[in-house]
């Protein structure tokens, strides 16, 4: 299966790819398999009712992540990448009040998700922490359809049948260059002497037309750019009962008159390239419009690592954009392939860990880092991230989720620069690293895996 760039960045909702996006994907695939008439039990009546039950993290965090809403307004006909949050709130309230939802060409179904919609906190589905069974049922309450899913993280979602046969997400043999590790990207790219953002445009253009890439590409970027944007405008107090304050525009305005008087410390670079995470990052905790980077948890990484490039780095140039996310592509997806992104499965390491290593390799290759170098400040990111719990307070995705952005950008600008005071030979490769965060995720006791179970989820008194 090809691992596309658009896999790795897709457009949606926050405020997580894979407990609100991954539902409200795998609620869309269950009304299309209702329309195609899949999976149907022999003897079932006609559809007139939908329900779910949620499984373990997507039960432990569902509240806080919104994924009651996100399966909700997915059995309704929304798709997290064409979000409309207007209609989505006129749609609710719809429910809320005939416990109805109408999705095209199935008609008006019953569902009313207080008790259609089940946390279940002791069943944990066998092939992932993230598991939701969707169910649809007859006039006499028969089963007529049943699917289980799994949200993998980055927004991903397969059925129970795919990851029992999951192929591996990597080039696909087919492609020009079909590497599944680390070491087989620099093989490739030292013998055909491309870049490794240009041995992942090959492989894009096996499967798409140039203008379609260019087009997509900037559309990311421009997604990314404007929550940056959105983020640094907007204040206020964030939903969900922690009464944190949004920050981003109080810094960006004392930043900004900071910098009239030019009177700022050297170190003050690490703040702007903060402010520009954590304004995503508050974006995404208010249910806004992210690009999986490779999920919401760490969307503000990337976004704000090449905002610094272009703001802050004398001589950048856009033209450089769409090598940077090119690059970060192919880390990010090597690290999906051999590892994962999901902060259910690894912590925090898969997801802010991973968003790091992408964006350090993303910088040092448009800064001209060697592809050993780049392949270097990939490790380094990733490596100082090792061990990274994912504990979200009161199972939102804003303590300590925002803040920890900023952090990875900061780490991502180091790394890259560091890479580049070297020669690109060193210790420990990234598929080394890789393989030691794949392991430290399968040893990593559950209570520090998104389910708000341990951590700085059960030590902050007053939540």
């Amino acid at each position: 299966m090809f691992l596309s760039i658009f896999d790795i960045f897709k457009i949606g909702v926050g405020p997580s790819s894979s407990h609100t996006v991954g539902p409200m994907v795998a609620a869309a695939r269950f009304l299309d398999m209702l329309r195609d008439g899949r999976g149907v039990i022999p003897g079932a009546g006609p559809v007139v009712a939908l329900g779910c039950s949620l499984h373990g993290s997507l039960a432990f965090t569902g509240k806080g992540h919104a994924t009651d809403r996100a399966v909700t307004l997915g059995f309704a006909g929304f798709e997290p990448a064409t979000f409309d949050v207007a209609k989505a709130a006129i749609v609710e309230a719809d429910i809320e009040k005939t416990g109805m939802v109408s999705p095209d060409s199935l008609g008006a179904l019953n569902y009313a998700p207080a008790k259609d919609l089940i946390f279940d906190y002791d069943t944990v589905l066998p092939a992932h922490a993230n598991g939701m069974i969707l169910s649809a049922y007859d006039a006499a309450g028969n089963l007529h359809t049943r699917e289980t899913f799994y949200s993998t993280g980055g927004g991903f979602v397969m059925t129970a049948a795919q990851m029992a046969g999951e192929d591996v997400l990597a080039e696909e043999p087919s492609a020009p260059y079909p590497f599944k590790t680390a070491d087989e990207m620099l093989e490739m790219a030292h013998a055909s002497g491309k870049s490794i953002a240009d041995l992942k445009r090959e492989n894009e253009l096996h499967h798409m037309t140039e203008p379609a890439l260019r087009d997509g590409l900037a559309k990311v970027w421009g997604v990314m750019n404007a929550c940056i944007d959105r983020g640094l405008e907007t204040d206020g107090i964030l939903e969900g009962g922690l009464k944190l304050r949004r920050r981003a525009k109080g810094i960006h305005t004392s930043l900004l008159a900071e910098r009239g008087l030019n009177q700022s410390p050297p170190h003050t670079i690490n703040d702007w390239i903060s402010v520009y995470a954590i304004a995503v990052n508050e974006e995404n905790a208010a249910g806004g419009q992210v690009v999986t980077a490779p999920t919401n948890g760490a969307a503000g990484v990337l976004p704000a690592t090449l905002r610094y490039y272009l703001d802050h780095v004398p001589g950048a140039s856009r033209d450089n954009i769409e090598d940077f996310l090119l690059t970060a592509a192919a880390i990010g997806g090597l690290i999906k392939t051999n590892a994962s992104i999901s902060g259910a499965e690894v912590g925090c390491q898969g997801e802010v860990g991973s968003a790091s290593a992408m964006a350090a390799a993303g910088l040092c290759a448009i800064l001209g880092g060697t592809i050993n170098q780049v392949e270097n400040a990939a490790e380094i990111a990733l490596e100082h991230h090792l061990g990274m719990t994912c504990d979200p307070v009161k199972g939102l995705v804003q303590a300590p989720c925002i803040e920890r952005n900023g952090l990875g950008a900061i780490k991502a600008v180091s790394a890259a620069s560091l890479a580049l005071r070297g020669d690109g030979v060193h210790l420990i490769s990234l598929d080394n690293c890789v393989e030691t965060m794949r392991q430290t995720g399968r040893d990593m006791n559950h209570k520090y895996k998104e389910t708000s179970l341990g951590g700085l989820a059960v030590n902050v008194p007053e939540c």
